[in-house]
């Protein structure tokens, strides 16, 4: 009968396997290729001792982040102005500057890529959606990644207190782990994807200058070419990575971060374009979202100019899109209660179906 000492032995010769498997068959630099090896030759000899080692659960950690890290692997876009166009109209409508930008990017990669003496595409820009809450800045960035055919990573910026949550922490030290930008990379699976840094004007005062330090890199093409983070200890290149970051305002964010970036302005919406954008983006989303058919439920044309402004002024969307799914939702419980099976919404019966804030 094995003891529990034998078993622990035996799992871990499997699990040297599995890395030996996946290192022979990932395309990691030659230099990190011979670090690795030398380490998973390591872990047999500390396999091969008795009882547990801590160091050697360090370094497996270590080497199943190193092999499984897109260290050549891309993701192939799509580099059709028609579809971009396709996918950016279908999700927002207007901010024709944002899209205009956009297709200018898939323009210039299509044309670099058709280069028979380029390589590879055009080093990624870095965009700022720069707006008030609510005017779509997260949104568009899930729409970039779609309309290029990329992978999409967020990193939420806000209450961010620690620039080592996006550089990594040394595995000098216990409580070792790679940064967001290497956990990003590792989950989407490709070096090009589209990372969207959310709120970067709300990171903590006390951390700010040295996320600031980091992100000056991070943005920079010039720069992110060998970005290192420290517990993965090696060089890894981000400039195909297209980096698109949020704000409300400029106020919280350095200078020499906007220097980097290319800034584009997320307008406030008109109550005209609310409308609009409520007809055709809202109520059929939230339609399908609380299981109703689209004949199920209409409103007024005269009602849209009383619940774009419950509460005042807004410059964004989300107060609109709140009031839309409360309707949604009392009708659909009046539907299964079995006391309505159609209605339209009109000025006369709006109380009965507007959320009560």
């Amino acid at each position: 009968m094995k003891t529990p000492a034998q078993d622990k032995i035996k799992t871990q010769g499997e699990d040297l396997q599995i890395l030996e498997e996946k290192l022979l068959n990932s395309r990691i630099p030659e230099d990190l290729r011979k670090k690795a090896e030398a380490m998973i030759g390591r872990l047999t000899r500390l396999a091969a001792s008795s009882g547990y080692s801590q160091e050697y659960e360090s370094v497996a950690r270590y080497l199943d982040w190193v092999v499984n890290l897109p260290w050549s692997t891309r993701s192939e876009e799509i580099l059709s102005l028609e579809n971009a166009k396709k996918v950016l109209d279908s999700n927002h409508y207007g901010l024709e500057s944002v899209k205009e930008r956009i297709l200018e990017y898939i323009s210039v990669a299509s044309l670099k890529k058709n280069q028979a003496q380029k390589q590879s595409g055009p080093k990624a820009p870095s965009l700022l959606l720069l707006g008030l809450v609510g005017t779509g800045k997260t949104t568009m960035g899930y729409s970039i990644a779609q309309a290029l055919g990329r992978k999409f990573g967020r990193i939420p910026m806000g209450g961010m207190g620690d620039a080592l949550q996006l550089r990594g922490r040394s595995r000098a030290y216990p409580d070792a782990e790679p940064g967001q930008i290497m956990k990003v990379l590792r989950r989407v699976g490709a070096k090009n994807p589209v990372i969207l840094l959310d709120e970067i004007d709300r990171v903590t005062e006390e951390a700010k200058a040295d996320i600031m330090g980091v992100l000056v890199e991070l943005l920079d093409p010039e720069q992110n070419s060998s970005f290192l983070d420290h517990y993965i200890d090696y060089p890894f290149d981000l400039s195909e990575v297209l980096f698109v970051t949020t704000a409300n305002n400029t106020a919280g964010i350095a200078t020499a971060v906007l220097d980097r970036m290319e800034t584009l302005d997320m307008p406030s919406y008109s109550d005209e374009q609310k409308i609009i954008i409520g007809k055709n983006y809202l109520l059929p989303r939230s339609i399908i979202a609380s299981g109703l058919s689209p004949n199920d439920i209409s409103l007024d044309d005269a009602v849209w100019h009383q619940i774009v402004r419950p509460l005042g002024f807004d410059a964004g969307l989300r107060t609109l899109d709140r009031t839309i799914n409360g309707i949604c939702r009392k009708f659909a419980k009046l539907k299964i209660e079995g006391k309505a099976t159609k209605i339209t919404i009109t000025p006369e019966n709006l109380k009965e179906y507007v959320p009560i804030w």
